[in-house]
C-alpha cells in the first residue's frame, strides 16, 4: 500500500515538474489546525526566490497542475504560499477499505533492508540489575521492534561487563573462601561476595597483590579461574535472562556478547593500528589522536588504547566490536544505546574507527543517548538507604500498584486474572514512562502520573483499547462478519479519525530513520484521544451507519495495539 502522504508527494511532485519542470520535495505534512485542513503543502516559500515570482503565484500554478481526481474535496493556497488539502470522505473510505485487510495497518517493509547491530543492555557481571539498566533496555527494545517489523535484518547485542581487573578480586576471594555455585541461594549473594571482596581488597595489600596476579592468570586461561569465571558468567546470565523476561525486552542469553568475546581480538588490532601508524605512543601509553578533540587547554585529546602497563581499556573492546561487526556481521547500521554521559567516548570511538579506515560509506553509527531516571527530589532515583534501586524489586512494585489501582476500580476480578492484568498495566505504565518524552532528557520517576488513566499514559491508552472491546462485547459483535461491510464516512470526526488512522504509516516510517520514539507515544495518545471524541459524538451501536462505524472502532484497536507492541508494551481486552 502507498500511505496517504506518499500519495500526495508524488501527485505533488508531477504537477510541480509539470508547471515548473522542477524535481523538489513538496514537503507535505499534516494541517496545523483543522481550518487548514488535512495536509498542507508548504514548497511554494522556499520556490519564491529561484522562479522569481510571489509563492501564492506558484501554488495557484501547482494547483492547476494537479489532476483532477476523487482525492481532493478543496485546494486552498494560503498567503504564505501553503496549499491547504482536504480530502474526499470518498477517497478515505476507500483507503481506509483497504487497511482493514491489511495486517500491517499500511505499513510497508524496506525495499532495500539493512543488517543493523543494536547494542543494548550491558550489565556487568556478578552484579544486580538497577534501575540505571531500565532506559537502556526500554529504549533499545522497541528500536530492535520497530526496525524489525519494517523488515531490516536486526541483530540484537548485549555488551556484557564480564572481564577486566573487578574478576581478579572476586575470584582470588572465592577461592579463598572455598566457594561452590551451589552455596548461591539468590542472585544477590553475588552481590554480597562482590563488597566482600572489594572490602578486602582495599584492606589487605597482600590479596591485593594476589588478586592483580589472578587476573593474569585468568587472561592467560588458567583452568581454576577460568572455571569460577564461566560459573559467574552462566550464572549472571540466568539472571539477566529472568529480569528482562519479566520486563518484556527481547533479549536473551543468545544475544550475550560480553567485552570477553573480543580478547582474542585486542593484540592483533592494536598492533594494526601500530603499523599503520593510526596509533602512537605516548607517555608509554598507545592511544589515537583525532581531529577536532582537544581538551580544556586546546591539547589534542589522546584516545587511550592501551595503557603503558600493557593492560587494554573499554575503548580497546569497543574498536575490536566496531570492527567485527561491520566487517564479520555485516552491519551497515550500529546503534549504541547507551546514557549520554559516555558522548565523548562514543564519539572519539566513532572517529577513531573512520580513522582506521573499518567504516564503509554506507555504514551509519550512532550513539542513542539518553538521560537519567530521577527521583521526585530531582535527584538520583535510589532506595531511602541511598542504594541504587534493583531492577527486579522495581517490577514486583510496578505489578503490585498496578494491582492495587485496578482492583480498586474492578473489586470483582479473580486473583489470577487480576495478576494477568496488573503485570501488562504495571509493566507497561514503566515502559512508556520511559519512552513518552524526549529521551535525551532526564525524567522523574512518579509511580502516581505512570499509573494514572487520564493523561498521556500507557494505561489511557490500554485503556482505550479496552472500551473498544467492551463495545464489541456488549453488542455481541462478529467482526469477520462486519469486516466485509464497507466504510461510510457521514460525520466530521469520523473523516478527523480516518485521517489519524491513517498517519500510522508515516510516523513509523519516520522512526525508523531518526528512532525518535516518543514520536510515537505522541502519535498514539492523539489517536486515542480523537477516538474518544468520535465515541462521545457518534452512537455506534443500534445505528444505521453502525457497521462502518465498528470498522473504525476496530482499525483504531488494531491500530493502538500495533504501536503499543512496537513499544513492547502488551493490551489487555480486559481492564
Amino acid at each position: 500500500m502507498t500511505s496517504i502522504k506518499n500519495t500526495l508527494t508524488n501527485l505533488f511532485k508531477t504537477a510541480i515538474h509539470s508547471a515548473f519542470g522542477l524535481d523538489i520535495d513538496p514537503f507535505i505534512q499534516l494541517a496545523g489546525r483543522p481550518e487548514f485542513g488535512d495536509y498542507q503543502a508548504n514548497f511554494a516559500l522556499r520556490l519564491a526566490k529561484q522562479l522569481q515570482k510571489k509563492p501564492i503565484d506558484i501554488a495557484k500554478s501547482v494547483i492547476e497542475a494537479l489532476p483532477s481526481q476523487s482525492i481532493f474535496q478543496k485546494l486552498e493556497p494560503s498567503g504564505p504560499g501553503f496549499i491547504n488539502i482536504t480530502l474526499t470522505d470518498d477517497f478515505l473510505e476507500h483507503h481506509l477499505q483497504q487497511l482493514i485487510t491489511d495486517d500491517r495497518l499500511g505499513v510497508n517493509k524496506v525495499s532495500t533492508p539493512q543488517t543493523t547491530v543494536v547494542d543494548y543492555g550491558g550489565a556487568n557481571v556478578a552484579k544486580e540489575m538497577h534501575v540505571g539498566h531500565l532506559r537502556s533496555a526500554i529504549i533499545g527494545d522497541a528500536i530492535v521492534r520497530l526496525l524489525d517489523f519494517t523488515g531490516h535484518k536486526v541483530i540484537r547485542q548485549n555488551h556484557l561487563g564480564d572481564w577486566g581487573t573487578q574478576f581478579g578480586m572476586l575470584i582470588e576471594y572465592l577461592i579463598d573462601i572455598g566457594w561452590q555455585p551451589n552455596q548461591l541461594h539468590s542472585y544477590s549473594d553475588l552481590n554480597t561476595l562482590y563488597r566482600k571482596a572489594k572490602q578486602r581488597f582495599d584492606e589487605d595489600a597482600n590479596f591485593a597483590d594476589r588478586a592483580r596476579s589472578r587476573v593474569v592468570t585468568l587472561q592467560s586461561g588458567e583452568e581454576t579461574s577460568r572455571a569460577i569465571w564461566q560459573q559467574l558468567v552462566d550464572e549472571s546470565k540466568h539472571h539477566f535472562h529472568l529480569v528482562y523476561k519479566k520486563l518484556g525486552i527481547l533479549l536473551t542469553e543468545a544475544d550475550a556478547s560480553g567485552e570477553s568475546f573480543y580478547n582474542d581480538m585486542l593484540t592483533d588490532l592494536v598492533k594494526d593500528l601500530e603499523e599503520r601508524n593510526i596509533a602512537s605512543i605516548d607517555a608509554g601509553a598507545l592511544v589515537i589522536f583525532l581531529d577536532g578533540f582537544v581538551d580544556p587547554d586546546g591539547k589534542p585529546l589522546p584516545f587511550l588504547i592501551r595503557k603503558s602497563d600493557g593492560g587494554y581499556l573499554y575503548a580497546t573492546t569497543d574498536l575490536a566490536a566496531i570492527k567485527y561487526r561491520i566487517g564479520k556481521l555485516n552491519a551497515r547500521r550500529v546503534i549504541y544505546v547507551v546514557d549520554a554521559r559516555q558522548k565523548q567516548h562514543f564519539s572519539m570511538l566513532f572517529a577513531a574507527a573512520n580513522k582506521a579506515n573499518w567504516v564503509h560509506e554506507n555504514t551509519q553509527l550512532e550513539h542513542v543517548a539518553y538521560g537519567a531516571v530521577l527521583g521526585e527530589n530531582h535527584k538520583p532515583f535510589k532506595t531511602r538507604s541511598g542504594e541504587a534501586v534493583k531492577l527486579n524489586d522495581l517490577l514486583d512494585e510496578a505489578e503490585k500498584r498496578a494491582a492495587e489501582v485496578i482492583s480498586q476500580k474492578h473489586p470483582e476480578l479473580a486473583p489470577e486474572e487480576l495478576s494477568q492484568i496488573a503485570r501488562t498495566v504495571g509493566i507497561g505504565a514503566l515502559k512508556y514512562a520511559d519512552l513518552r518524552g524526549d529521551k535525551i532528557k532526564d525524567y522523574v520517576f512518579s509511580w502516581e502520573k505512570m499509573l494514572a488513566f487520564d493523561g498521556n499514559t500507557a494505561p489511557y491508552l490500554q485503556n482505550a483499547y479496552v472500551r473498544i472491546f467492551s463495545i464489541f462485547r456488549k453488542g455481541n459483535i462478529d467482526l469477520a462478519t462486519v469486516k466485509q461491510e464497507a466504510i461510510h464516512l457521514s460525520a466530521p470526526i469520523e473523516h478527523t479519525l480516518s485521517i489519524k488512522i491513517s498517519e500510522f504509516p508515516d510516523v513509523i516510517d519516520s522512526i525508523t530513520q531518526n528512532l525518535n520514539l516518543h514520536s510515537l507515544c505522541d502519535y498514539l495518545y492523539d489517536l486515542a484521544g480523537t477516538f474518544h471524541r468520535f465515541y462521545e459524538h457518534c452512537p455506534v451501536l443500534n445505528d444505521p451507519n453502525s457497521n462502518s462505524r465498528l470498522l473504525l472502532c476496530d482499525l483504531t484497536a488494531r491500530t493502538l495495539k500495533s504501536g503499543l507492541s512496537l513499544l513492547g508494551i502488551n493490551v489487555s481486552e480486559k481492564m
